[in-house]
C-alpha cells in the first residue's frame, strides 16, 4: 500500500493497480466492523489539518480481551472484504490492551477501557474535529 500522489490525500492504493480505496470506503468498513462485534463509545477524529501523520483517528474500546481481539479480528476481516485493503501495521493483538491497526490515511486505536481513560487520545487531540459513530440500528 502506498500514498498516492496524483489524487487527493484522502486516497491511496495498494500494491494492485485496479484496487483503490477512500478514506470514506475504508472508515465505513472499519466502522461496520466494530459495530458488527458492539465496540464501546466509538469515536471518529478528524486530524487532517492538525498533523500529516494520518487523516483520522477511530478509537474505541471492549470490555474484555476476548471482545478487543474480536473487535480487531472484525476490522480487519471488513476492510479486507469491502475494500481489498490490508492492514499496514499492526500492534498490540497479544496483549489485548491497546490494538492500532494502520491502514496509513486512518489509525484504528482498540482499547481497554481502563487504558482509553488513562492515554486519553481523544483528550490529547482535542482540537481534532470529533464525531461519535453510533449503531443505527
Amino acid at each position: 500500500m502506498t500514498l498516492n500522489p496524483d489524487k487527493n490525500s484522502s486516497t491511496f492504493t495498494t500494491d494492485s493497480s485496479e484496487k483503490t480505496a477512500d478514506a470514506d470506503e475504508l472508515l465505513d468498513s472499519i466502522t461496520e466492523g466494530l459495530l458488527e462485534k458492539k465496540a464501546k463509545n466509538i469515536v471518529l477524529l478528524d486530524v487532517r489539518k492538525l498533523t500529516t501523520l494520518t487523516d483520522y483517528f477511530v478509537v474505541c474500546h471492549g470490555t474484555s480481551d476476548t471482545q478487543i481481539k474480536a473487535l480487531a479480528g472484525s476490522v480487519i476481516e471488513k476492510v479486507k472484504e469491502k475494500t481489498g485493503e490490508n492492514v499496514w501495521k499492526k500492534e498490540g493483538l497479544d496483549a489485548r490492551r491497546w490494538v492500532i491497526l494502520d491502514y496509513v490515511n486512518v489509525v484504528v486505536h482498540i482499547f481497554s477501557e481502563e487504558k482509553r481513560q488513562f492515554y486519553g487520545i481523544e483528550r490529547m487531540w482535542s482540537d481534532a474535529e470529533i464525531s461519535e459513530i453510533e449503531d443505527r440500528v
